[in-house]
């Protein structure tokens, strides 16, 4: 009688599972397999991953479901089913690729991972895609090509770079590693440049202090440069060749490999940079604009999954860099006229562990990460003298720096299921640690800020048209900095506590629109940020740029609201954003020219606060794909960066004849008007051509009249930069292809004209596309997922 209960007891439950339907198919986008895609099951937290094949099997109870499936550089698809219909067929699904990027996923404006169209932070998303397109080298060459996004050369000598995110200094933008703030200062200054394209999985957007949650430096947004993950097994070899002005080489070569456990429980990826640029002189004066360069990068990133709900992340990367500019680049540093000459090591590396429960509705994630750059550098020269004090003075240009960025932190995630609502709170602590000596100088900086910082931020979806994300970050910032320069002696002592606040709201209005409107507030504490840290020559002396006694913090109060549109029809995607700006700053750092000599001749500029500024404009973005084989994006930006009271760039020291002090409204090195052009079309089945191109309007820009020291303000002419690429991919075998292309960059040569000359040029004035006139070749080896 016992047995015979037992059995009642578990016959219900061995009946029940007899009657599962088992599922089975593939996922495609025409002829080729779409890997690792996820098919979850509408309503409830079932659902299964495809593997490297596109293979899946998927286990339900008998019934009917509505399956969404989803793959990374594809368009979503939902599909409903009766089990019943396919136990005896396979269920194979097909995608349609994502031309346009409508459906990325995005960690950047919410600090979790959400579709693009559902984040209530507009943010941007630049792919291996487009930096293939643009044949881009290094992460400089590309971030061009967004809306409100601008990069720029500010030295002849040393090919120093910056971004500038709606119009506001690089200083104002935080930019970040795999999520994490390790890219201090002083990586700011050649650090566009250093990172190489190849390993580069997407770089991420935020404009405007809609990013306050990452720090106090995101006033005009946040740059997430994130590497390529582990995710199929994969190899590649890329050796291009381009040639500037037709004549200067510039030679990279490219490996990455991916090796992938059958169970999807761990993975590795490593890639490799070796990049040999010779130098390039514009005007036959016999000094460089653009450096001499070599670059030699190897890194890896790795996970491991303990088990289905925990994972271990790892990076590391190493970079080894050495560029030089000036005159005489085969001689010593010390007996050319000028030369800047830069030899960086860096290290930098993450570990990052998360952890959830079973129906993803708790998520805990704990990391740290780490840079430390060790550099020699050489700013000097003889500034075309010949006398023994000149070789005294250039013999002792030789400096060095160490530089120290840690980051720890963890961060919670609460999903409510009746809600749909997100609770996101964490804690960081950041030290940065930098020492610049050059003794010949008597140029010292001895800097460190230490920050901890709580930040906060609810999710509210009342509904599926209206979200708004609600938070703040609460940081504690200690600055302790030493700046001297020959006899000048100046200190920053900060202990201050700052709350930044953040408003977000979505609002789904009709089928295919959007509106986001925002507000976020800001702050930079007084310290030495990458502008600071860089040295240039203006005529053949050395200039250098300290820090204020009086310098106080300064704040940003930044209001964003954007329309978006975006639908498909049939298979035409299209998508139309309009986004408005406006970002208020009190105490705004600004750099004084102060016309005044150090002893030594060096001259000395000032970091000091003006009496307000503000940045206001919009950016527009069109694009449309009528089919995969066209793509067409095109954006821009409009704006005014203005102080509000006259703002003293040229401090004349009164008793010089003919000199006065400059004053001045707009910012300098900033346009009104700035946008770009990215077109894709498949000419043939395995034939594509790329267009692509940025547009520079008018600008005012800064020159130091070298024989007297007096500034000038110029008026810069608008520039195109378009770029063509011809690519043939040749289907070898499934495990072996192969990418042949050629192209020019900057076809129509609009490249600046009026450079400064000599030994005793203004090295900075600088403006325009980077790159003259520039053919290019190349072929890249691998098989099917890379290409």
């Amino acid at each position: 009688m016992r047995a015979i209960c037992i059995f009642m007891l578990f016959f219900p439950v061995s009946l029940f599972a007899q009657e599962k339907d088992k599922l089975e198919g593939t996922v495609r986008e025409g002829k080729r397999v779409v890997p690792f895609a996820n098919i979850s099951v509408v309503g409830s937290s079932g659902g299964v991953a495809a593997d490297n094949r596109g293979r899946y099997v998927l286990e339900l109870a008998p019934g009917e479901y509505t399956l969404r499936i989803q793959a990374i550089g594809f368009k979503s698809a939902e599909r409903t089913i009766s089990t019943r219909d396919y136990r005896e067929k396979a269920l194979d699904f097909e995608l349609e690729e994502d031309m346009l990027g409508l459906e990325e996923v995005v960690i950047s404006g919410t600090r979790n991972r959400v579709n693009v169209k559902k984040s209530p932070v507009v943010v941007n998303v630049l792919d291996a895609k487009l930096f293939n397109a643009t044949q881009s080298v290094s992460l400089a060459d590309g971030l061009n090509y967004q809306p409100g996004v601008r990069v720029e050369t500010n030295c002849q000598n040393c090919g120093f770079t910056q971004v500038r995110l709606n119009g506001l200094d690089g200083g104002y933008t935080q930019i970040l590693v795999n999520s994490r703030a390790v890219f201090s200062a002083l990586n700011s200054v050649y650090g566009l440049e250093q990172i190489p394209a190849s390993i580069l999985d997407r770089i991420e957007v935020v404009r405007s202090g809609g990013s306050a949650l990452y720090g106090s430096n995101a006033i005009a947004g946040t740059i997430n440069i994130i590497t390529k993950e582990p995710v199929l097994n994969s190899w590649q070899v890329e050796g291009s060749l381009g040639l500037i002005d037709g004549k200067t080489p510039d030679r990279t070569l490219n490996v990455n490999a991916t090796v992938v456990s059958e169970d999807l429980k761990s993975g590795i990826t490593v890639f490799g940079m070796k990049r040999d640029r010779d130098s390039y002189d514009a005007n036959d004066d016999g000094f460089t604009e653009i450096t001499e360069l070599t670059n030699t990068t190897l890194g890896t990133k790795a996970f491991l999954k303990p088990s289905d709900n925990s994972k271990l992340t790892f990076d590391f990367t190493a970079l080894e860099e050495f560029r030089r500019g000036g005159d005489h680049l085969e001689l010593a540093p010390h007996l050319t006229d000028i030369t800047e000459q830069l030899d960086h090591n860096t290290v930098m590396g993450g570990l990052t562990y998360d952890i959830t429960n079973d129906d993803k509705s708790n998520a805990f994630s704990v990391y740290t990460s780490v840079q430390h750059t060790d550099r020699k550098s050489y700013y000097g020269g003889l500034g075309g003298g010949r006398t023994q004090e000149d070789y005294d003075v250039a013999a002792n240009a030789y400096g060095g720096t160490d530089d120290l960025a840690l980051l720890m932190g963890g961060q919670y995630t609460r999903n409510f299921r009746n809600t749909d609502d997100i609770l996101t709170v964490g804690a960081e602590y950041n030290l940065s640690s930098t020492q610049d000596d050059i003794a010949g100088y008597n140029r010292f900086i001895d800097q460190k800020v230490n920050s901890l910082g709580a930040f906060a931020q609810y999710e509210w979806k009342p509904s599926e048209k209206f979200t708004a994300l609600v938070g703040g970050r609460l940081d504690y910032v200690d600055v302790e900095g030493d700046y001297s320069v020959q006899d000048v002696d100046r200190s920053s002592e900060i202990d201050q506590a700052v709350f930044s606040p953040r408003l977000t709201l979505l609002y789904n209005f009709a089928e295919g629109w959007q509106f986001r409107g925002g507000y976020a507030r800001g702050f930079r504490a007084p310290q030495a940020f990458n502008e600071d840290l860089h040295v240039s020559s203006v005529g053949g002396e050395p200039q250098f740029v300290i820090l204020s006694d009086e310098l106080e913090t300064e704040y940003s109060n930044a209001f964003t609201a954007s329309f978006n549109y975006s639908r498909n029809f049939n298979k035409v995607q299209t998508n139309f954003l309009v986004e408005g700006f406006y970002t208020n700053l009190e105490n705004p750092f600004t750099t004084v020219s102060t016309g005044a000599s150090l002893p030594n001749g060096s001259i000395l500029e000032e970091v000091r606060n003006g009496e307000g500024a503000y940045v206001t404009g919009a950016n527009i973005e069109i694009g449309v794909s009528p089919s995969p084989r066209y793509t067409f994006q095109l954006g821009g930006t409009i704006q005014k960066s203005r102080y509000k009271e006259d703002q003293l760039l040229f401090e004349s020291e009164g008793d010089v004849p003919g000199e006065s002090d400059i004053a001045i409204r707009e910012f300098v090195r900033t346009p009104d008007v700035y946008g770009y052009l990215n077109t894709n079309m498949k000419l043939f089945e395995d034939t594509s051509l790329d267009v692509t191109g940025t547009y520079t309007g008018p600008m005012t820009v800064p020159l130091v009249i070298s024989d007297s020291g007096f500034l000038q303000l110029n008026e810069s002419d608008a520039f195109y930069d378009i770029n063509l690429k011809l690519s043939h991919h040749l289907h070898l075998s499934d495990n072996f292809q192969m990418d042949l292309y050629a192209g020019v960059r900057n076809l129509f040569n609009s490249y600046q004209d009026d450079f400064d000359t000599g030994a005793e040029r203004d090295s900075d004035y600088i403006y325009g596309p980077v790159l003259p006139r520039t053919v290019f070749f190349g072929i890249k080896l691998g098989n099917l997922h890379n290409l």
